[in-house]
């Protein structure tokens, strides 16, 4: 009986285990089922890789905090369109005031600290090096502004650019950042979108010249030498804010920027101020404005600088340009087409590209003496 049972347990199996067998090597040939199979897996790598990005506090602050700069440079756009709507040309005197509020706040809180790296400490060891950094950004506020005087809006927003350029070179050379390849996409998904936009423009004309380039190539040169010093500056606040700290970038910056900018202005546009209308209620506003977002423009790009790179703020300052134009919509009456959405989302996607993966730097510490000191990004460790 026993031998019976087992017979009869065990014959059933043999077509059923066949049956299976012929049931997967048919589901393994049937083409319609590889390519579901691909599908699932493409899916399936794709979901966990953006899953994992979007998990990461680089991709978000490089993404959240770009964006903010960026809203802040579109404020000072804004108020600076509306002065010179108002016959005020004067882009020296109206950065005066940012320079002077930050001497006011960082150069006096750096003259009260003690010890290593005490105001007197960096005058007399590093103040030659800030002079020249706070002389850069100085000049590169004039430039730009002033390349406006003399060339299109289109070939300011093209040339403007150079600074990515600037960043990237200095960056890699100075800084010694090695960048990734998902990082170079990022950036010419930027520039893309920055094309769009200058198109956009020539075909809804709303940077349309009134009168014309008086001398394009002069305001070209200005543009393209801007750039290159906003590059600069950018890529010493970097060295700076993460090897040092924020409050002394800002200090020195605002003590020989003050200098600088106060002894130009008074030269070069003593006249165009004394003619300024201060009683009027929309200037002063609109100068206090432009203070404000300026003053938080500085302060705030220490921070992101710290926490991302100068390459990673100038990129994303590219859709400043798209806020203005929303902005500019109510106060200027642009014209609004598609494309510049379009044109923003682009610049947006390659910032989020090269957020993906963060570049790598070689760190060198300074060459530091007197027990200066090491500032990281989390705590000083003293040598």
């Amino acid at each position: 009986m026993s031998s019976d049972v087992q017979e009869t347990d065990t014959e059933p199996l043999l077509p059923h285990h066949e049956l299976t067998i012929g049931a997967s090597e048919i589901s393994i040939n049937d083409p319609d089922s590889k390519k579901q199979n691909l599908c699932s897996q493409v899916y399936t790598f794709v979901y966990i890789k953006i899953k994992s990005i979007l998990l990461t506090k680089y991709f978000w602050k490089c993404v959240l905090l770009g964006q903010f700069i960026s809203l802040l440079l579109c404020g000072t756009a804004v108020t600076s369109g509306l002065l010179s709507r108002k016959g005020v040309h004067t882009p020296t005197a109206q950065s005066f005031l940012n320079y002077v509020l930050l001497c006011l706040i960082f150069t006096v809180s750096l003259a009260c600290r003690r010890g290593d790296r005490s105001l007197g400490y960096i005058l007399k060891t590093s103040g030659w090096k800030y002079f020249f950094i706070s002389l850069a950004d100085v000049e590169a506020n004039y430039l730009v502004v002033k390349a406006y005087s003399y060339t299109t809006v289109t070939s300011v927003q093209l040339l403007d650019c150079f600074s990515i350029v600037t960043v990237l070179l200095l960056s890699y050379f100075v800084l010694r950042v090695r960048y990734h390849f998902v990082n170079g996409v990022g950036v010419v998904t930027c520039f893309l979108g920055l094309i769009a936009l200058v198109l956009t423009d020539s075909l809804t004309g709303n940077n349309k010249d009134t009168d014309g380039a008086s001398d394009k190539v002069l305001g070209d040169i200005f543009c393209v030498c801007g750039a290159f010093l906003y590059g600069v500056s950018n890529v010493a606040e970097e060295y700076v804010v993460k090897n040092f700290d924020r409050t002394e970038f800002l200090a020195m910056l605002g003590l020989f920027g003050s200098f600088i900018n106060g002894v130009q202005f008074a030269v070069f546009e003593r006249h165009e101020v004394e003619s300024v209308n201060f009683y009027s209620a929309e200037i002063v506003i609109c100068f206090v404005g432009f203070t404000i977002c300026q003053f938080a423009l500085y302060t705030c790009m220490t921070i992101v600088i710290q926490q991302t790179s100068a390459t990673t703020v100038n990129i994303s300052l590219l859709t400043a340009d798209f806020y203005t134009l929303l902005l500019g919509l109510f106060l200027f009456k642009y014209q609004f087409h598609g494309l510049y959405f379009g044109s923003f989302v682009v610049v947006l996607l390659g910032v989020a590209i090269y957020a993906t993966k963060e570049p790598e730097r070689k760190i060198e510490e300074p060459d530091k003496t007197n027990k200066e000191p090491v500032m990281t990004n989390k705590e000083p460790v003293t040598q």
